[in-house]
């Protein structure tokens, strides 16, 4: 794939200043997930308008969701479980070191209980972030082919406005 360029200059490299100027455009929520599975696709779905980055690598992604993020609100999405804290940590880590504010660590229940190392390491992450929200599990989306289609409970439904609030997004009705 060729490098972006810039229209103006024709000149490899602009793309960070192409990007930075069209991202600014766009009022949309930034989801990154702190590793594979983690539910941004579902949390774009329900939460849009969003931009799903996907799982970042922190290794290697910390900038691009930072300079697509430009001001608007950055949400690291990941699952329950101690292996999601630590993929947190090191996300969060990559992208508040360079000050990136991260304004919502989504933590996505997998079903299961949450392990007491994962609670620990969401609680040292919890002074990093704007906020840490919990969504709980929803049984319906394992069939669903659609995730808008479902119906979320009550407390899914909650989970969502913590969000849109910490975001300041407007709440549903």
């Amino acid at each position: 794939m060729a490098p972006l360029r810039h229209a103006a200059s024709g000149a490899a490299g602009d793309w960070e200043s192409w990007l930075r100027h069209h991202a600014a455009q766009l009022r949309e929520l930034v989801i990154c997930g702190a590793h594979g599975g983690a539910g941004t696709t579902t949390l774009a779905c329900w939460l849009s308008p969003a931009w799903d980055m996907g799982a970042m690598r922190p290794a290697r992604d910390a900038r691009p969701p930072a300079i697509i993020a430009n001001g608007r609100p950055l949400l690291v999405a990941c699952r329950n479980t101690a292996a999601a804290a630590a993929a947190a940590t090191a996300a969060v880590t990559a992208l508040t070191r360079p000050g990136v504010r991260v304004a919502v660590l989504v933590i996505v229940s997998d079903g299961w209980p949450q392990p007491s190392a994962a609670t620990a390491r969401f609680r040292l992450l919890a002074p990093q972030v704007g906020a840490v929200v919990h969504i709980p599990f929803v049984p319906a989306l394992r069939l669903a082919d659609n995730p808008a289609a479902v119906p979320l409970p009550r407390a899914a439904r909650r989970a969502l406005d913590q969000i849109r609030a910490a975001t300041g997004r407007p709440l549903t009705t």
